[in-house]
């Protein structure tokens, strides 16, 4: 579509209202006696004027002599000037619209059919109403019009119609302001149910030292998992994903622009059965006893409200789009990318239009589509090469290593790096080439740091190192301690046996026996 046409589009918009209603046979929804009692009231009684200004934009009026008195109420508000019928029909008088709306007797024909200005909030939301119905047929009808248009590109009007109804139905609607008593009311009542639960607020990580550093992944927040390739960071991101869904029973959605959903399914029946995934592939054979823990876990993975989309190069049309769709669909209360170098604005690389402003745009959206669907999203991001030279600092990441744009850094609202020693050749310890940290390089509602952990790579599964909670919990509480718990507090990894149930440390973390 045009700037031409976009242009046209916005200042003509009762065209599509009338053309609509012609075509229908219909009347545009209205209510123009409640217009004038409204009107009315606003001459009358100055304390209708706020009510009214506050919930009310000069569209909200069909019959355009309204909407002038209104327009003139307005600017009479705006320069703080006393209102009553005289100084309307004065302001009316300096704009040149008084005779076009009937002069000095039609404004007082208004001022004498007002009963009491107690029902303008009840009148204000029948104007409301009407608006959006009107709204929703101008939307409408111009989608129709450019559906029809082969010079229309799909993307463009698939954005413009999810603008234009969402603006249809929330143009006119304003969000009321609250008394501090009814946000204190919230806030204890958040506090009372904090002491009742593990301290979590948000969706769990499945892991008790990240979740000390997030209170787990909170509504409205871009999280941007960064690390160089190989590191791991979809399979961090499958261990996060799986957590919440398997353990929590959270619904989740995992966009893969990288990897196919078999691939992925993959990885999980690793993670979940604790069988290698070189038994999975096929290189060695599965014995009859690890059929059966592969059936058990496949079984949870199957019953968790996990739902993943493998659309390869998604535009962020489609994406806001699937995402919406999940959230309303589904209930979905986390969404994870991988990864975000990869989306599309869908926009043509044309004009100097660049990748750095590309992934900017991407950053923005994920952002503002986090906040708008009141849920985490976990974007995965790719590192710049140059940390690999930067063996000052123990190779880390740092922020300035995100790759293709700095607004990514500066929409994020948490940024986790993944960092491990063994893969630059800085550890020689078997053991010490397993670790993995995960730096909370920032953290705009919580502290930085850094949560050490272990990767086990044939699993492809991240678990905590040294003290765990679950263990802490054992050393005080030992009555409280699972058995099979017991027998492994103190064991390090193996490979589970064909007579033995693997173990999953987050069994125990579902239960919140041991929470700190």
């Amino acid at each position: 579509m045009t700037q031409e046409k976009k242009r046209n589009y916005r200042r003509k918009p009762a065209d599509n209202l009338a053309s609509a209603a012609t075509e229908m046979g219909n009347i545009p929804p209205q209510a123009l006696d409640i217009e004038e009692a409204v009107l009315g009231a606003m001459m009358v009684n100055t304390d209708s004027v706020d009510q009214v200004m506050d919930l009310l934009k000069s569209d909200a009026f069909y019959d355009i002599k309204n909407r002038c008195i209104f327009e003139a109420i307005y600017e009479l508000f705006n320069e703080r000037s006393p209102i009553d019928m005289l100084t309307v029909i004065e302001k009316m008088k300096q704009k040149g619209t008084l005779t076009d709306v009937g002069g000095p007797a039609r404004l007082a024909s208004l001022t004498q059919q007002v009963g009491t200005g107690a029902n303008v909030e009840y009148y204000v939301r029948i104007l409301q109403q009407k608006a959006i119905q009107r709204n929703l047929i101008d939307a409408s009808y111009g989608i129709l019009k450019n559906a029809f248009d082969p010079s229309v590109l799909v993307d463009d009007l698939v954005t413009n119609a999810q603008d234009s109804v969402y603006n249809a139905i929330s143009g006119n609607l304003k969000n009321p302001y609250k008394h501090v008593s009814e946000v204190i009311n919230y806030s204890m009542e958040r506090i009372e149910r904090s002491q009742h639960s593990t301290g979590v607020t948000g969706v769990h990580s499945g892991f008790h030292k990240v979740d000390q550093f997030t209170m787990g992944w909170q509504p409205g927040n871009l999280i941007i998992l960064g690390a160089r390739p190989s590191v791991g960071k979809t399979a961090f991101a499958l261990n996060l994903a799986r957590n919440a869904a398997v353990e929590f029973n959270e619904p989740v959605g995992f966009f893969s622009l990288e990897m196919t959903s078999m691939e992925l399914m993959d990885r999980l029946i690793a993670t979940e059965s604790g069988i290698s995934s070189d038994k999975l592939k096929g290189k060695l054979k599965l014995l009859p006893d690890e059929w059966q823990i592969l059936e058990q876990s496949a079984g949870r993975i199957a019953k968790a409200p996990l739902y993943i989309d493998e659309t390869p190069g998604i535009t962020l049309t489609e994406f806001v789009a699937k995402a919406k769709r999940l959230v309303r669909e589904k209930g979905v209360k986390i969404i994870f990318v991988d990864y975000l170098q990869l989306m599309h604005s869908g926009k043509p690389q044309l004009g100097g239009f660049s990748k750095v402003q590309e992934v900017t745009e991407i950053s923005n959206t994920l952002k503002t589509t986090a906040k708008e669907l009141n849920i985490p999203i976990i974007a995965l991001a790719q590192l710049n090469r140059n940390l690999m030279s930067r063996m000052g600092s123990n190779g880390k990441p740092v922020l300035s290593d995100l790759k293709d744009s700095g607004s990514i850094e500066q929409d994020a609202d948490i940024v986790v790096f993944l960092h491990r020693p063994g893969l630059i050749g800085l550890a020689e310890d078997p053991d010490e080439q397993a670790k993995t940290e995960v730096i909370f390089a920032k953290n705009r509602n919580g502290q930085v740091g850094s949560v050490d952990m272990r990767y086990v790579g044939h699993l492809m599964k991240f678990e905590d190192v040294q003290t765990m909670f679950y263990e802490s919990a054992m050393n005080s509480e030992p009555a409280r301690t699972p058995a099979k718990v017991q027998e492994r507090r103190a064991a390090p990894y193996q490979q589970p046996s064909m007579d033995q149930q693997p173990y999953n440390p987050f069994d125990e973390f579902a239960q919140n026996d041991f929470m700190i």
